[in-house]
């Protein structure tokens, strides 16, 4: 119980895993996913991980696991809110109810595991939360009126819990990814593609890390990346 502990959610098959193995090195991590197959099998495959399933959508399921969380590993230090509820469309397409929903899995979840989680690391004078968005937290594309609605709200919300935060000494950053994430099914979509047009989860979650332990004469708030193949 006295190691530090580290909540990850939306652990899935790509940036999730990657971000559960690298904090896994000097954390104990709590893999949060509605999979719990897939994370039984992380569990399995990543020392110092554990399998917790959980609707990041459903606040009585937030807080239930993270009061598991607090009493089988230990208070979390730093959570990475990597949960993304997504969908295409443009507005007169999507059903407003997916609109609804990506917004209590990207900006409603961070809000409520922010208020689950934020009293203890003010209490400690430390912590870290680091949120994974995309360029759609940036622009309101027509195809993505479904998505980019929440990501806004969603760094929005992160910009305004980094200004509370901060000078309680927790670190709040949100990390935008400009690029189409190095997984199976975006390479089989896009197979012509060069090797230096995909980002990789690995790098990913090195900058997660990156961003949790800066010290604090140089917290970073807005950081986005992107491969050097990313046109811009």
């Amino acid at each position: 119980m006295s190691e530090k502990v580290c909540v990850v959610t939306g652990v899935g098959p790509g940036t999730g895993a990657a971000l559960a193995r690298r904090f896994a090195a000097g954390y104990r991590v709590a893999m949060l996913a509605r999979d719990a197959e897939r994370l039984t099998a992380l569990e399995r495959e990543i020392p110092n991980a554990k399998a917790y399933p959980c609707d990041a959508s459903n606040q009585a399921q937030l807080e239930t696991t993270i009061e598991s969380i607090r009493e089988e590993l230990g208070e979390p230090e730093v959570l990475l809110h990597n949960a993304v509820g997504g969908a295409f469309g443009d507005f007169l397409q999507i059903d407003p109810e997916v609109l609804r929903r990506n917004f209590e899995i990207n900006t409603m979840a961070l809000l409520h595991l922010g208020r689950l989680l934020a009293p203890a690391m003010i209490e400690a004078g430390r912590g870290a939360i680091v949120v994974t968005g995309n360029t759609s937290t940036y622009r309101g594309k027509s195809f993505f009126a479904g998505f980019a609605p929440t990501k806004a709200a969603q760094r929005i919300l992160a910009e305004s819990m980094a200004r509370t935060l901060g000078p309680k000494g927790v670190h709040v950053a949100y990390l935008a990814i400009d690029a189409v994430i190095d997984v199976p099914w975006t390479r089989k979509r896009q197979p012509d593609k060069p090797d230096a047009f995909f980002c990789k989860p690995s790098d990913i979650a090195e900058e997660c890390w990156h961003l949790a332990h800066q010290p604090r004469s140089a917290w970073t708030f807005d950081v986005m990346i992107r491969p050097d193949g990313e046109s811009w």
